[in-house]
């Protein structure tokens, strides 16, 4: 059975929305990732059903992926809090870069919204009257967040870590390093004392050294092939649009593909341009096999209800 503190409370989200952490004392209330944009107004109610007539004060991110800030605008819409992001992201916030945020290139959406302050790896803070370290962890997203509480040893991993794996090794998709900083950042939760892993997504669990074990021979069936993690995460990116919208004809399809940078560049790694929709075709029949996640209705792709 997972025992959590008090202060802690985990609400476990689907696959489109990340999990929500809310940490609450005398003094804050704060809530570690937001979920996705069109799950908003259930986070929204989530945290005021948990709160009742207290607001909420603090909105902490552990990346910017939209499946983790996708709330944002909305609960800094409902109350006034403080929301802190990871610093190397500060400007692009600022400026609302769609160029060097991650939205567009992956085919997702996210309102905007703001910040007022910036954590990186080496600060501290309180939340849940618990003290939290924060923690580097590049490799999913090299901007990526994680909170250390090492009196409770509760590990809150985001994407670096879960019970079968970790996320798609996005910067590997744009000749960028990933496969090497995965492997650092699964080193260094080894070497933590960690009873509890809180992640991005899925439940909460204690069993962390078969979850290590997984994840560093995940790491290496990747690095031995990096098509691979071109394969997956193109399967992610069209599963993850599907459970938003429900249902898009193969040629929207396509058109995202061409439209979306990131999923452009896993598949120029899988097949030439030219056999795009080939590759598109070949991908959605392998996700909409024998308790796949889609159905192919004529020309349509359609999300399998669950």
């Amino acid at each position: 059975m997972i025992t959590l503190p008090d202060s802690i409370r985990v609400f476990e989200r689907g696959w489109l929305s990340s999990n929500n952490v809310l940490l609450t004392d005398d003094h804050c209330a704060a809530l570690v990732d937001t979920g996705y944009a069109t799950h908003a107004p259930q986070t929204l109610a989530l945290v005021r059903q948990a709160l009742g007539a207290r607001p909420l004060d603090l909105i902490v991110n552990t990346h910017l992926h939209s499946d983790h800030c996708g709330g944002n605008a909305l609960l800094q819409a409902a109350w006034p809090c403080r929301t802190a992001i990871p610093a190397a992201e500060a400007e692009a916030v600022r400026d609302w870069d769609e160029a060097r945020l991650t939205f567009r290139a992956t085919g997702q959406t996210c309102e905007r919204f703001t910040f007022t302050g910036t954590i990186a790896p080496g600060a501290h803070l309180t939340l849940g009257a618990l003290d939290w370290q924060v923690l580097g962890a590049p490799g999913h997203d090299p901007h990526s967040l994680m909170l250390f509480c090492a009196d409770e040893r509760i590990l809150i991993s985001a994407d670096a870590l879960w019970e079968n794996g970790f996320g798609v090794i996005f910067p590997e998709l744009e000749g960028e390093s990933g496969f090497a900083e995965q492997q650092a950042v699964l080193e260094t939760i080894a070497k933590l004392d960690v009873r509890l892993v809180i992640p991005g997504h899925g439940t909460p669990f204690t069993n962390v050294e078969p979850a290590l074990e997984r994840a560093f021979s995940r790491v290496a069936w990747l690095r031995a092939d990096p098509a691979r993690n071109a394969r997956n995460a193109l399967k992610v990116l069209i599963v993850f649009k599907l459970l938003e919208v429900r249902a898009m004809s193969f040629d929207t399809l396509l058109q995202m593909l061409g439209d979306a940078a990131v999923m452009r560049a896993a598949a120029s790694m899988l097949a030439p341009r030219g056999e795009s929709p080939t590759l598109v075709r070949t991908i959605v029949d392998e996700l909409a096999g024998k308790s796949g996640p889609l159905e192919i209705d004529g020309e349509s792709v359609v999300a399998r209800r669950a």
